[in-house]
């Protein structure tokens, strides 16, 4: 009985194994649908039109200079201070530190997770600003001078995979909230 279950299964159209898979699995699907393809997508259409306008756009510079009118020295370490926990250079002793747990814990998946997420962000990130080549705004003289090109942030894309990496460790635990709230 058991063996016509099972060749029942694999003999089954690809359309009818979609539609049970949408049925058995919708929940995740979407999920996946909205914290994957969707920034992806948002992403894409970023990238695009930071493409078609390598000019920059018409806001650009007054919002620029809007937030540089608030400059003060006490918000100017504030500053410098946030930039630097967000660097790349930051990230790469915190996800060492937790590669080296997982590996002593032998937890495989999660520091294969762990490995491809930064790689990939890494590969992500530096190719993005290799091919687009958003050069950074020289308005004044800055406080935290940064040599790469500005688009995609590196501080951000470091940021969100430590984050990312973090929940996804953390997510059936209760320090999963004291990530997301921390990490937002």
């Amino acid at each position: 009985m058991e063996k016509v279950q099972k060749a029942n299964k694999e003999s089954q159209s690809p359309l009818s194994f979609l539609k049970n898979l949408l049925i058995a699995r919708w929940r995740s699907l979407l999920l996946l649908l909205i914290g994957v393809y969707l920034p992806l997508q948002v992403f894409e259409i970023l990238t695009v039109k930071i493409w078609e306008n390598k000019a920059g756009y018409p806001w650009d510079v007054p919002i620029l200079l809007a937030v540089h009118s608030t400059a003060n020295p006490q918000l100017d370490v504030f500053a410098v201070t946030l930039a630097r926990i967000g660097e790349p250079w930051t990230a790469i002793p915190i996800l060492g530190a937790i590669a080296l747990i997982l590996l002593l814990q032998k937890r495989w998946r999660s520091l294969a997770y762990l490995l491809t997420v930064s790689v990939g962000s890494v590969i992500i990130n530096r190719t993005a600003k290799e091919l687009m080549h958003r050069v950074r705004p020289q308005l004044w003289q800055s406080i935290a001078p940064e040599s790469s090109f500005a688009f995609p942030s590196g501080h951000a894309m470091a940021s969100i995979t430590v984050v990312a990496i973090l929940l996804f460790l953390t997510w059936d635990s209760s320090w999963r909230w004291l990530v997301l709230i921390f990490g937002s």
